[in-house]
């Protein structure tokens, strides 16, 4: 089946053909290692690695190969490290450890590769040699080497934005030593107190956006297929990225496809710690969400369009996966289902595939359902610990009995209130149930409350 994909380098969907089908490569941007991961932080791990599983599906598992690379040098780390006293190596590698486990517990399978910035400063100064040598950067007195932004006629063209509308500003350093302010820095000088590498303008560490730059080019290529992350980083650091990779590379190309999703906010508002509501992937497991329901809900809208966190939306989505868990129980999974595949190739259209999951679902088509649902990652057997059935007492099955009985005679009797009614009252006791075809099953989650229980009527 075709896979089409919106492309931000020309602004609509595009059917996709790999440059080699032999050698599918994707590059997304990874985390910046210095604190816990946050929910914003997931949704492009969740989003392209539904995308990784469709290309294996598509193509071939050792066909496609994806990376996603590690930033442990910057300046914020730097900053931490001088804030607690602590060595950066100790910082990154226990916020490393922490991303990799929080990203498994959402059930993200891991990259290819994922490369660490610092194991590439070597090729990333060969890089900046290179763009030096071609007239496409310049080094100062001071040892920071820039990109000349004006030695690259296509500067804007992945953001849309020509040269005389972007101005410095929130993302482009303002700094008089350049000689154009959108000028990007690729090296800057390090004194004996901050982390450093010899090269030739003098001790120093790479900017930001040549790290991408050097590590893509050494286990992808100068070009690939694919180039994602989060809609904040099209500009300025995949534009940068373009620019110089670019110039390096001398084919005025580098990613075939650009994309980007979307923005998440929290109960309808922009995510931060002044506002009380910056939810890290940590602070949702320890409130009790497992990370199955988290990776559901981050795919609730499309990845392009803006995600809005709420407990509502937590609580309906675990709700879904307990019925789901529960009529999967005894079932193999199946072949993928049309109707599931295709809306996957159609843009990953994440709310069109879990409509079908329902339908799936609700037509008893289990084993089709199943398989279809591991394709998003979803169901997967070793996460849904969380979903185990409560043992309850004979006399608790035997009313839950009775009152799905009542529930199913109120709907043969098209008295939708009465039913309804049941229903919401045997999911506020912790009793999920799901209709299939030929029967209504059910299952007590851990929240199970007898007491409730015997107040329903």
């Amino acid at each position: 089946m075709k896979i089409c994909l919106y492309n931000s380098k020309t602004r609509q969907k595009d059917d996709f053909e790999p440059i080699n089908r032999n050698k599918v490569g994707m590059y997304v941007c990874g985390p910046t290692v210095y604190d816990r991961a946050h929910i914003g932080n997931a949704r492009p791990v969740i989003v392209f690695d539904v995308l990784f599983r469709l290309l294996q599906h598509i193509y071939g598992k050792e066909y496609v190969t994806y990376v996603r690379n590690i930033t442990d040098i910057d300046d914020k780390i730097i900053m931490r490290a001088r804030e607690t006293g602590r060595s950066i190596k100790s910082i990154t590698k226990e916020t490393i450890s922490w991303y990799n486990e929080d990203m498994r517990s959402l059930g993200a399978l891991p990259p290819s590769h994922q490369p660490r910035a610092t194991n590439y400063v070597p090729e990333m100064i060969k890089m900046i040699e290179k763009l030096i040598d071609s007239g496409n950067a310049y080094s100062i007195k001071s040892g920071e080497v820039f990109f000349s932004v004006s030695s690259f006629p296509s500067y804007g063209q992945l953001a849309n934005r020509s040269l005389t509308e972007m101005q410095p500003g929130a993302r482009i350093e303002v700094d008089e030593n350049k000689k154009n302010s959108l000028d990007f820095i690729l090296w800057k000088p390090s004194d004996q107190m901050t982390l450093g590498w010899k090269s030739p303008w003098g001790k120093g560490r790479p900017g930001w956006h040549i790290e991408c730059s050097a590590m893509s080019l050494e286990l992808l290529g100068d070009t690939f297929d694919i180039h994602g992350g989060g809609i904040d980083l099209l500009f300025p650091h995949h534009e940068n990225e373009l620019a110089q990779s670019c110039c390096v590379n001398g084919l005025n190309t580098y990613a075939n496809f650009w994309m980007h999703n979307g923005f998440l906010q929290v109960e309808g508002k922009k995510m931060s710690k002044s506002l009380g509501n910056f939810l890290t992937v940590k602070d949702l497991f320890d409130k009790e969400v497992p990370g199955e329901v988290i990776r559901m809900v981050l795919m609730s809208s499309h990845y392009r369009q803006p995600l809005d966190w709420s407990e509502a939306l937590v609580y309906n989505t675990k709700e879904t996966l307990l019925r789901w868990r529960n009529i999967i129980k005894g079932c193999s999974a199946g072949a993928v289902a049309k109707s599931v595949l295709a809306a996957l190739c159609d843009d990953l259209n994440f709310p069109l595939a879990i409509s079908e999951l329902h339908k799936l679902a609700a037509n008893g088509d289990i084993e089709a359902f199943l398989g279809s649902a591991q394709l998003l990652g979803l169901l997967q057997p070793d996460m849904g610990d969380w979903a185990q059935q409560v043992n309850v007492s004979p006399e608790a099955s035997e009313k839950i009995e009775r009152l799905i009985g009542a529930r199913d005679q109120a709907r043969k009797e098209k008295n939708f209130t009465r039913s309804d009614f049941l229903r919401k009252s045997l999911e506020q006791c912790g009793v999920m149930i799901m209709d299939t075809p030929s029967r209504t099953n059910w299952n007590c989650s851990s929240e199970f409350d007898l007491e409730k229980l015997k107040r329903i009527y």
